[in-house]
C-alpha cells in the first residue's frame, strides 16, 4: 500500500485524473531579419508566421525577429549555416561574402531597367540556377522578395553624379557597390544596415542608398537633408532555410511552409510597391528632406557615370549571366505594347 501510495503521489494521482500523453512539440522556425516590420520584408515576414501556423495549426511555430534583433548582417548566415537560425531573407548582395558572385549581378547598377525584366530574371530559370548555386553551401532557397529601386541620400544637394564627390557612403559590404561609390568619386563605407542611423546623425558617413521605405522606417530622412530618385540598383532579398533542418521536416509540413511562401511572398511585391511610394510621399511631406526627382536626361547622366563598373566586374561575375538579363531587357522592350 505504501508503494502504491508513493506512486500515486508521483503520478499526481491525488484528485487529478490520469492525462494522455503529451503531444509533440512543435516545430520551432526561427526567422531573423534585419529591417522594420513596417517595409515590406517584415510584413511578409509577419504574414509568413501566420499562414503557416494556422495552416499546420499549431505543428510550427515561427519566431520572427526583427531588427537585428537576433544577429546581425555579418552573422545572420553564419548562424543559418550552424543551425542556430533556420530562415533568413538577406539581401542579395551578402551572398558574395560566401562567394557565390554572381548574386552580385543584382548589384549591378541600372542593369534592371524596369520591374517586368526583373520579374523574369527571379521568376525565371536565371533565378532558379542562382538559387541552386546555395545548396552547396548547406543553403535552400525558396523565393525573391523585392524591395525596389535605391535612391541616394545626403546632407548636400543632389541632383548630378558629381554631387557624390568626396562623400563618405555607406553600403553594403559588396565589391559591386564599392566600384559603384568609386565611380562616383565617393568612398565607399561598408556598414551593418542597423548602425546607418547612427553613422549618419554622427557623420561617420555623409550619405547613404536605400530603397524608400528602408529609408524612412529607419527615420534616414532626419539626418540627411537631400534625396535624389536615381533609380540607380536593386534591393532584393532571398528567402533562404538551413538546408538540413528543411529536410528533416515532415513531407507534409514541407508543403504547406512551400505555398505559404508562395502567399508571402505577393503580399511582400505587393507591399514593396505600394511602401515604397508611401515612404517618398512620406519623406517629402516631413519637410526635413528635400526630394529630387531627376528628368531622363539626368538619369542618363547617371547611367553613363556607372557604365564603367558593368567592365569592372566582368572579371568577377559571368559575362553570360549579364547577356542573359540584357537580353531579357532587351526582348521587354521589344514587345508589343
Amino acid at each position: 500500500m505504501k508503494y502504491l501510495s508513493a506512486l500515486g503521489i508521483l503520478l499526481g494521482l491525488h484528485g487529478v485524473a490520469l492525462a494522455p500523453a503529451s503531444a509533440a512539440p512543435p516545430i520551432l522556425i526561427k526567422f531573423s531579419h534585419v529591417v522594420d516590420e513596417n517595409t515590406p520584408k517584415g510584413i511578409a515576414a509577419l504574414e509568413f508566421k501566420k499562414l503557416v501556423e494556422e495552416r499546420t495549426r499549431g505543428r510550427v511555430k515561427v519566431e520572427v525577429y526583427p531588427n537585428s534583433s537576433l544577429y546581425k548582417d555579418r552573422e545572420e548566415l553564419e548562424a543559418l549555416q550552424l543551425g542556430a537560425v533556420q530562415m533568413l531573407a538577406p539581401s542579395l548582395a551578402k551572398f558574395g561574402q560566401l562567394g557565390m558572385r554572381d548574386f552580385e549581378v543584382f548589384d549591378l547598377p541600372y542593369i534592371f531597367p524596369n520591374r517586368q525584366v526583373l520579374k523574369t530574371v527571379t521568376q525565371g530559370e536565371i533565378g532558379k540556377q542562382l538559387l541552386a548555386q546555395l545548396e552547396d553551401r548547406g543553403i535552400l532557397g525558396l523565393a525573391y522578395w523585392d524591395n525596389g529601386f535605391k535612391v541616394m541620400s545626403a546632407n548636400t544637394p543632389l541632383r548630378l553624379p558629381e554631387d557624390l564627390k568626396g562623400k563618405r557612403m555607406r553600403i553594403q559590404p559588396s565589391r559591386v557597390l564599392e566600384a559603384q561609390m568609386e565611380a562616383l568619386g565617393a568612398t565607399p563605407i561598408p556598414l551593418a544596415f542597423s548602425d546607418v542611423h547612427t553613422a549618419l546623425e554622427t557623420g561617420l558617413v555623409d550619405g547613404t542608398e536605400n530603397p524608400p521605405s528602408n529609408l524612412y522606417s529607419k527615420k534616414m530622412h532626419e539626418v540627411q537633408k537631400y534625396v535624389a530618385v536615381t533609380n540607380h540598383g536593386y534591393l532584393g532579398y532571398a528567402v533562404i532555410v538551413n538546408r538540413k533542418f528543411w529536410n528533416s521536416l515532415p513531407a507534409d509540413i514541407r508543403v504547406t511552409l512551400e505555398k505559404s511562401i508562395v502567399d508571402a511572398t505577393r503580399k511582400n511585391d505587393d507591399e514593396a510597391e505600394k511602401l515604397n511610394a508611401q515612404a517618398l510621399n512620406k519623406v517629402k511631406e516631413s519637410k526635413n528632406t528635400k526630394v529630387t526627382t531627376l528628368s531622363s536626361a539626368e538619369i542618363d547622366l547617371w547611367r553613363k557615370a556607372l557604365e564603367p563598373v558593368h567592365r569592372r566586374m566582368e572579371s568577377r561575375i559571368n559575362k553570360e549571366l549579364i547577356s542573359s538579363i540584357r537580353k531579357a531587357a532587351a526582348e521587354q522592350a521589344a514587345a508589343p505594347k
